[in-house]
């Protein structure tokens, strides 16, 4: 069964043009292509990765943060209280009103008391301002390497200049070690990221980033496989660019140098929507919709790369959604963070009432 499973899942009529076939895939007369088993090293890359974000957060953003003087809050822990304990691990970390009156009469404490015990709560699980710091510092160190190494390997090649150029040869376009090494170090930066999201901050769209992570591993992977690999880099590149931006600002705002997180912010929210917005489905999109029907029929790859792409867009024009709010907040308010972070609660501070009667009761 897993023959025949194997068998289907790498038919040459799903994934390559007519009259091509993967033995035409192999080393020959000083031509390397892109194969399967190259991916594997994308696992070690990934625990590298991680390793390496380790030792910099640790090392570098840890003392840069102590130099900026970058804290975390202060943060008042909640009275021992078993019952609502429990609410709040199995059943809801936002208790409704119902909920709120029920547990006043299970606990005998005010409406309140018990929003505030809530509030507190949920602020002790939320990550501190260093920790932010660090993971936006690692990122932006690591987009900023991979951009200015893709410009590098990108420079000097006739399909940046002229996208008719990616289809030229395909696929017998042999692999270029530059384009190995992009490749390898990308997929695993993304799978480090899928490995840690468990314990970086938790965001908003956090269900939009699984997604995200997991159609660029699938769209690179089979980009690499099908030795659509010009293209990739392109996307990698158009991806990176933006992403710098955004790193940089968030690190800038946690330093508390807001003018200047404020006006690179803004210089982010053009290049974003310059580059996903535009270039990214009016160029690269269209550069795999049209011109490869030039040198080949359509065929299941063909539109299988191509829905991964418009998968990719559609999180684009979310994410377009969300920027333009803060930028509006920006304008007309203040801009207090990322719009994603799953911001941290200020009310927490007890009701006049309780203070007094915790204390008369001397448990405060």
């Amino acid at each position: 069964m897993l023959q025949t499973v194997g068998e289907w899942l790498w038919c040459e009529r799903l994934w390559l043009p007519e009259n091509v076939s993967w033995s035409d895939l192999e080393d020959s007369e000083g031509r390397v292509y892109a194969t399967g088993s190259h991916l594997y090293s994308t696992l070690p890359c990934a625990l590298f990765m991680l390793l390496v974000r380790y030792l910099f957060e640790r090392y570098l953003a840890t003392p840069l943060a102590d130099v900026w003087g970058i804290k975390d809050k202060v943060r008042l822990t909640v009275e021992p209280n078993p019952l609502l304990e429990n609410y709040f691990c199995d059943q809801a970390k936002v208790p409704s009103q119902a909920d709120v009156r029920s547990l006043c009469k299970k606990t005998s404490w005010s409406e309140r008391r018990i929003q505030v015990w809530f509030r507190r709560r949920r602020n002790q699980d939320r990550p501190g301002l260093r920790k932010r710091f660090c993971e936006a510092s690692w990122r932006c160190v690591f987009y900023l390497c991979a951009f200015i190494y893709g410009a590098v390997a990108l420079y000097d090649k006739p399909w940046l200049y002229d996208l008719r150029e990616v289809w030229a040869g395909f696929p017998k376009q042999s692999m270029l070690p530059s384009q190995y090494w992009y490749y390898i170090l990308e997929m695993g930066f993304y799978v480090s990221l899928l490995l840690s999201l468990s314990v970086d901050v938790k965001r908003k769209d956090f269900k939009e980033q699984v997604i995200h992570h997991t159609a660029t591993l699938t769209l690179l992977s089979f980009s690499w496989i099908s030795n659509y690999i010009r293209i990739g880099t392109l996307v990698m590149a158009v991806h990176d660019c933006s992403d710098i931006l955004l790193e940089g600002a968030k690190v800038l705002n946690y330093a508390r140098w807001h003018q200047a997180a404020n006006a690179i912010f803004v210089v982010f929210t053009v290049v974003f929507m310059v580059s996903r917005i535009i270039i990214f489905p009016f160029w690269l999109i269209h550069c795999t919709w049209v011109y490869p029907v030039d040198h080949y029929p359509p065929f299941f790859g063909y539109y299988f790369f191509n829905v991964m792409l418009m998968v990719l867009q559609l999180l684009h024009i979310y994410w377009a959604f969300l920027i333009s709010r803060m930028l509006y907040k920006f304008i007309f308010s203040t801009l207090e963070g990322d719009d994603r972070s799953d911001q941290e609660e200020d009310d927490d501070s007890d009701p006049p009432s309780d203070k007094r009667q915790s204390n008369m009761n001397g448990s405060g």
